[in-house]
């Protein structure tokens, strides 16, 4: 790794710099991946969480150092993303600016090209994803566009890998425009007079002076690094000044001024013709999304999810690997060997005793649980490469205002559903703190990760419908009620939903199998290891009689309060070191048949609503800091266990189960 670092540098130094820059999703990284393809360094940009990717490229035989900034909606920032890729433009040198534009939305990248061009950088434009604008019989008249912006402009399917020949070439010869559009007469003269105070930087004064009249705050340290205290307070008072003839805010008139000149620009480019509609996928993308058909929908996808992961692969695949594989083979196998080859009982014990490393934590982490995740990967990378789950967000937008939240946070929450680390971090999409923050706890709270929901899912293949039913509907109930809580507590507020919905497609095959493979060697990185440790922490209080002592303090709770048998505390106990862990013990004790219909139900509500795992808190302590993680915790925590209680009288009083 050590050449890595050196060569970093080189391409620190000299390289000219060519910058990335777009809407979120519009195949950015991509067009990274099929620049660079080497030497790549992903880095946190300074004094922020925001990851910034670089690396080089050879363009006709020149060295470049390639940088792929944060997706934007704006270069006058509302989020975080968005203020680390304008910080880039204004304080870095960029020799070029390749603009990647999403062809089927070409008012929303319009809309960031004009701000480009204002700014008076080096531009390109990329018109990526064409394959898609020309299904939709979306067509865009490249020649004009480069006329009216005096611009060089290239086309891509970064996807599959075309026109990234063309766009070489042109962007290692930009050039800025000399389109010129004006604001209303009022502006204009107020950017006449902060312009002169503004200080050098590397875009135009013009651009950081309407910046400063939108009321742009993330410029202030900027400013106040580079101005004296005469010149600033004298920007703040033309900006005070200019506000007050409008009722609404300047940002808001600027923005509305910008997007009559995008919708001007658009009418000469655009041609739309019909879209080459397939009747079929047509059908799927009106029901899909459809207020009343999206449910059932929702339900059929979910069933065969169910049927998949839960029959097959909780019930065929883990039959196999469990009883065939390690039941028959490795465990008796494994304790052979070790007893010739270990004299020492401890030993012997550690290795292959109740709680053996090799008995316990390999048995669970690959017998049970990776042929459930294996198969919840498959039928997740598939939802996800059909374009199925945005179209989720979109259903579901209506229910996650409830929770003072919109339809983005189902993408988190559906992550949450891979792994509710993972989705802590994807948390930084959502574009307020207040959102992140609801989340968070929701993702704590309710969301069970697919390990666990696999485990989950073969658990329920065993029992009838209608307990599955029960247990979803609980853990939605409950999810929607303490976002409606934490909406109404936490002080802020929420932004506007805006959601690009790809087109329905059948998933790649490709796609999907590199996508599941990849997430299963996380699994096996990630969750292996942490399994073992949680055995080794078991065997540990198991020898020095803590975990007995645990469970007898535990076990009043789970007997009296959720009526579950003694031994399930345990699961509770190792529920925190990995969910899945938790559930696998329960998943032991239905096949001991520990467990009726009603005791599964409770048990893995109760236990999904429970204290996040180790891994989960930690990243919640990274992203939000120790004392809302330990509330987080202390309000997790007896929650759980108020709902799973709740539900036990609920159900034995209406004898659903009997």
């Amino acid at each position: 790794m050590h050449d890595h670092g050196h060569k970093q540098n080189e391409i620190e130094s000299g390289a000219p710099v060519i910058c990335l820059v777009g809407n979120p999703n519009v195949g950015k990284s991509a067009i990274f991946g099929l620049l660079t393809g080497r030497y790549v360094t992903v880095s946190n940009y300074p004094g922020t969480t925001v990851e910034i990717t670089r690396g080089e490229a050879t363009i006709q035989k020149k060295k470049y150092q390639i940088v792929d900034t944060p997706g934007v909606n704006s270069l006058i920032p509302m989020s975080e993303d968005e203020k680390v890729t304008r910080d880039i433009l204004l304080q870095k040198k960029s020799d070029a600016v390749v603009h990647v534009a999403d062809s089927k939305n070409m008012k929303r990248s319009l809309f960031i090209t004009i701000q480009l061009i204002e700014m008076g950088l080096p531009l390109v434009i990329d018109l990526n994803m064409r394959d898609e604008s020309s299904s939709r019989g979306i067509e865009i008249d490249e020649g004009a566009l480069s006329e009216i912006f005096g611009l060089d402009v290239a086309s891509t399917i970064a996807v599959q890998k075309k026109g990234i020949n063309s766009l070489k070439k042109v962007a290692v010869k930009p050039r800025v425009s000399n389109y010129q559009f004006y604001y209303d007469d009022h502006i204009e003269k107020y950017i006449s007079m902060v312009e002169p105070l503004i200080p050098e930087s590397h875009i135009s004064k013009r651009s950081v002076s309407l910046m400063v009249l939108s009321g742009d705050r993330t410029l202030k340290k900027w400013l106040l690094d580079n101005l004296n205290k005469e010149k600033i307070n004298l920007i703040e008072s033309y900006i005070n000044k200019a506000a007050e003839k409008y009722t609404e805010s300047l940002s808001y008139i600027i923005s509305q001024q910008r997007l009559k000149v995008v919708d001007e620009v658009a009418g000469k480019i655009i041609k739309k013709t019909a879209p080459q509609r397939k009747r079929l996928t047509g059908f799927f993308e009106e029901v899909a999304t459809h207020p009343v058909w999206g449910f059932p929908f929702l339900m059929i996808v979910l069933y065969v999810v169910y049927e998949f992961v839960g029959r097959f692969g909780a019930g065929t695949l883990v039959d196999f690997f469990e009883e065939g594989v390690f039941g028959n083979y490795l465990n008796p196998w494994a304790v052979k060997i070790v007893k010739a080859l270990i004299p020492v009982q401890l030993l012997q014990e550690l290795l292959i005793g109740p709680y053996g490393v090799i008995t316990m934590a390999l048995t669970y982490a690959i017998a049970i649980i990776l042929p459930i995740t294996a198969t919840f990967f498959i039928a997740f990378s598939i939802m996800e490469d059909s374009g199925y789950l945005p179209r989720l967000a979109a259903m579901l937008n209506k229910v996650f205002r409830i929770m003072g939240l919109n339809g983005k946070a189902v993408l988190p929450m559906v992550l949450g559903l891979g792994c509710d680390t993972m989705a802590v971090l994807t948390s930084r999409i959502l574009d307020t703190p207040k959102e992140r923050l609801i989340v968070i706890i929701l993702l704590a709270l309710g969301v069970p990760c697919s390990a666990q929901l696999g485990v989950i899912l073969g658990m329920f293949g065993n029992q009838p419908v209608s307990a599955v039913l029960i247990w979803a509907g609980t853990l939605a109930a409950v999810i929607v009620f303490v976002g409606y809580i934490a909406a109404k507590l936490i002080p802020g507020q929420r932004a506007d939903f805006i959601l690009e919905l790809p087109p329905l497609r059948l998933p790649q095959f490709s796609n999907v199998f590199i996508k599941t493979l990849w997430r299963i060697e996380w699994y096996l990185k990630e969750a292996v290891p942490l399994f073992i440790l949680g055995t080794l922490i078991l065997f540990t209080a198991d020898k020095f009689k803590v975990l007995p002592f645990a469970q007898k303090m535990a076990s009043p709770v789970v007997v009296s309060v959720l009526g579950l048998p003694a031994e399930a505390a345990e699961s509770f106990i190792m529920g925190f070191l990995r969910r899945d862990y938790g559930a696998a013990g329960l998943f032991r004790l239905q096949e001991q048949g520990l467990l009726n219909t009603e005791q599964v139900v409770v048990s893995l509500v109760t236990i999904t609503l429970f204290i996040p795992c180790i891994a989960n808190l930690f990243m919640i302590i990274k992203e939000k800091g120790l004392k809302i993680a330990m509330l987080t915790a202390a309000f997790v925590f007896p929650f759980s266990i108020l709902v799973g209680g709740v539900l036990h009288r609920v159900l034995l009083m209406l004898k659903i189960f009997e």
